[in-house]
Parts: C-alpha cells; structure tokens; sequence
C-alpha cells in the first residue's frame, strides 16, 4: 500500500496513485532475475536548487546524539523540520547538492545512516514555522502528552445479547467470513480500545463514524512530516480511502448504514497520505511515533511507503528509510501498539522477489531488478501483521500478493462494501487495502476481551486461531502456484482471520 497499499485504493487525484501506494488492485509481471542478485540503483543526485527532503539516523536514539545529527544538518546547510529523539530520527530539508555528503562529514561518529526519502522535489515546502507546538527536533522529546477525556470512557465492553441490525448489515458478507457478526453477540468492542487509522483521513460527519472518531487524538502528518492537530487538518480531502477503511474497522451500530468489525471502539484518523495520493517516508514515520505516543492500541496501515514499491537494504538512501521506518514501528509497538497492513496488490510472491516497474512512482518509474532484501514497507517490517485478500468464496483475490513465511493471515479484500465521503454514503472497495482493516478490527475486539495483551501476544494468537485454508486454486486462475502446508501457506498465512475466537 504507498499508494495506499495501494492496497485498496480508488483515487481520483493521482494516476501515479492508482499503481502505488494506497493498496488498490493491479496486475504483476513475472522475471527470471535471481532474487539475490543485487537491485538495480534508483538515480538519486539532486542538483543544486532542487529541494529535497531526507531522513537521517542517529547512531543512538536519544535526545543528545539527535541533537548532534541537527546540529549537523544545519552545518551542512539543511533545515531540521522534524525531530524525533525517541528513534533517533530526523527530517531535513536541503536544497543544497552536497548536503548529503556533508552531513555525514560534519555527523561524524553521531550519525548512522543520512537517505533522501523521494525523488521528486518536496511540493509542500519547507514548514515557516518551525518552533511552534512540538518545537525543533529533541528539544520537545520530553513533552508531556495530556491525552483529553473523549466522552465517558467508563463503560467496558459491551455485551449485547441480541444485537441489533443495522439496515445494510445483510450485505455484509465479509463480516460472516470472519465471523464478526458472531462475535457481536459477545462484545461490540470496549471503548477503552483505540484505532489508528493511518491513511487519507476520515471523513468527521459520516453518521456511521462520527460516533466513534476521537478528534483529541487525530492528526495530519503531511507537512512535511509534522504533526499537526489544526481543525479540519485530518479531514479527507482528494480520496475517501481512509473514510472506507474506517468504516470496515468501526462503523457503529446505531440503526443506520452498516456494522464494522469492532462497532464500540473509538478511532483516531492519522492523514498520511497528501492530496497527490503519495505517503511519503516521514508522514508515515509521523503516524507510526504519534500512534506510540498517544497510546493507541492498534493501526492499521493499507498502504506502501512510496516512492518506492519496495525499499532495497543495498542501496544506501533505501537503507536509510528502511531503517527510519523500522525505528518508527519497533519503537510504537514497544508502547504497545499492534499493527496490520495490507500485503498489497501487484500479485507478487514477496518470498521470491525479482521484479519491480513501479519505482520510483514520485517521478519516472524504472524497471529493475530486485532481491529479498528489498522490502515493501510497513507490511513486511518485523513484528507487522501481513495481511493478504480473500473474495466472497474464500479464494485468494487475483490482485493479492502472497508469500510463504510472509503472510500471516487472509481477510476479505474483494467488493467490500463500507462507508464512503460522497453523500455521506456507501459503496464498494477491493484491495488488500479492504483486507486489512477486518484484521484491524479483530485486533481491537481482541484487545477488548484481552486488555493486558502485549502485541507480541496478540500477534501470536491472531495467528494460532485464524482458521486454516488449504491451498486451492485462486481467483482468475493464475499461474503462480500456492506453496506450503494447510496450516501455514503462501496464500492465506496461517489461516483467514476469526473474530469469535478473539474475544472468547
């Protein structure tokens, strides 16, 4: 998913959008390259006058070295837009053709790794005010973050004996897959539980997600990388992505619409993606810490970290965002957040990879050679729940990557119906990007039932109680086999996810 994995995407803004990030279907080419042949070098030299923003790694991630990796940007003639001492990380802009080169001469023994994080000149321009809220760099590491009361969050789960049906609820297949709808006879969700929805926004009058957006800790993560909690910054503006993936997660039950997978938990909207339909390495670096930060309990990220379809560890700005964005997700779950992402929709096989012509999808993308090393970013990070696309017979979706040892559960990702912007309404969605926010929503039941769960935890038992799929022949008939055993295979992980057992 960068382009929102493009792992469920419909955006009408951006072309480049449609065959990137935000998790929408596609198609794939096969190679006869050996996935461990080194990848092709994506052109990264900027001239001067071209403004650029990189990420850059402090050796150590506390405040002090990370103020030395500021202080060497500045030297080397760079603007600090973002700081963030909890991982070490930080965002600078240049504009200058040797800043790179710089940098790391001036970061000396403080800095690890220095990587431009796109290959098209920022478009947002360099923030003007750099010292308002969370001020320059590792100077607010030791803010305190005040989380503001969000209605009464007494009440625990709510058990209904009989629930109610929603008007549009018999059209909601996929929550029958997954067992949902039997699950809600046990527990819609506790309000305590909270849901990061890092994606497009989520649109804040819809009658079935209204109820349940906490607006005290949404947030806009693309300017630049910033954070930014201005009214009306996370709302949706050119795609209703992020507003569909929502309502899957938690679309109330409240007699309109349709019923998510976990009605009764609260979700925060954290934008990731900008208007041209790109997430760029440090906006979803900026969901990932804030998720941490405001102690959400899950998210659920249905998209690729553009420009790049996959990130390759033997290139060094690669590298760098790798890294950056590992620190991102390892730090968050640390504060106990757990998190799904879509597997994406280019039908690869992620455990064999060779091929990539959509990188670098910022500017002109180039056919080259890639390698295992190479990783498609936040789904494969360690610890990330990689979660493939079923359709209505439990088939594999012909866009859906897959992968033996990648993948660890399926959920419905075909013509999943949920809420949309126009009109405050409903329609139809498919990708891995739909996938994802069923795995989200179980995750969140379970951590219902579950409070004290880990996510290491949470991980482990999502996966032990998924219910096994045996290999089969997939959606459209492709020619790329399933691999494994019925326990644990290339398609379906180790099984289509079930929210019953979640909460028992």
């Amino acid at each position: 998913m960068s382009h929102i994995r493009r792992r469920g995407l419909a955006l009408a803004a951006s072309s480049a959008l449609l065959a990137g990030s935000l998790l929408t279907a596609g198609a794939a080419s096969a190679s006869t390259e050996s996935a461990t042949a080194d990848s092709t070098p994506v052109p990264t030299a900027f001239p001067d006058g071209y403004l650029m923003s990189y990420v850059l790694n402090a050796k150590v991630a506390n405040p002090g070295q990370t103020r030395l990796v500021e202080q060497a940007v500045r030297d080397a003639g760079g603007v600090v837009v973002q700081s963030w001492p909890q991982i070490g990380v930080v965002v600078a802009h240049s504009d200058r053709a040797a800043f790179r080169t710089d940098v790391r001469r001036l970061g000396g023994n403080a800095l690890d790794s220095v990587g431009a994080s796109r290959t098209a000149a920022v478009s947002e321009g360099t923030p003007s005010d750099l010292s308002a809220s969370w001020g320059r760099g590792a100077s607010a590491y030791k803010q305190a973050h005040a989380k503001p009361a969000n209605g009464d969050l007494s009440d625990a789960m709510t058990t209904p004996a009989a629930p109610t049906a929603d008007p549009r609820e018999a059209e909601q297949w996929d929550m029958v897959q997954i067992k949902a709808d039997r699950a809600h006879r046990i527990t819609d969700g506790d309000r305590n539980v909270l849901v990061g929805v890092l994606d497009s926004g989520i649109d804040p009058d819809h009658p079935d997600l209204a109820p349940n957006i906490d607006v005290a800790d949404s947030v806009s993560c693309v300017g630049a990388g910033r954070p930014s909690q201005a009214p009306g910054s996370w709302y949706p503006t050119t795609s209703d992505h992020g507003t569909h993936v929502a309502g899957t997660i938690g679309a109330a039950r409240n007699g309109t619409g349709i019923v998510g997978v976990a009605p009764n938990v609260r979700m925060a909207a954290v934008k990731v993606v900008n208007d041209d339909g790109f997430i760029y390495p440090e906006y979803a670096i900026c969901g990932l810490v804030w998720a941490g930060m405001h102690k959400m309990d899950v998210t659920n990220n249905s998209y690729y970290v553009d420009p790049m379809e996959f990130w390759c560890g033997d290139q060094p700005d690669q590298a760098a965002v790798l890294e950056a964005v590992g620190r991102a997700v390892r730090w968050s779950t640390e504060q106990g957040v757990v998190h799904a992402a879509a597997a994406g929709n280019s039908a690869k096989d992620l455990a064999n990879k060779t091929e990539d012509k959509a990188s670098p999808n910022d500017t002109k993308p180039m056919t080259r050679v890639i390698n295992n090393g190479c990783k498609d970013i936040p789904t494969e990070l360690p610890g990330v729940v990689t979660v493939s696309a079923t359709n209505r017979t439990e088939q594999l979706a012909s866009f859906s990557n897959r992968g033996l040892g990648v993948i660890d559960v399926a959920a419905p990702g075909r013509t999943i119906l949920s809420t949309v912007v126009k009109d405050n309404g409903y329609g139809t969605k498919s990708g891995t990007s739909m996938a994802s926010p069923h795995v989200a929503g179980v995750l969140a039941l379970m951590k219902s039932a579950h409070p004290t769960w880990t996510p290491e935890q949470m991980v482990a038992k999502l996966r032990a109680q998924a219910d096994d799929r045996a290999c089969s022949a997939p959606e459209g008939g492709t020619s790329i086999p399933c691999t494994g055993p019925v326990s644990d295979n290339s398609y379906y992980g180790e099984g289509i996810v079930d929210a019953l057992d979640a909460v028992q």
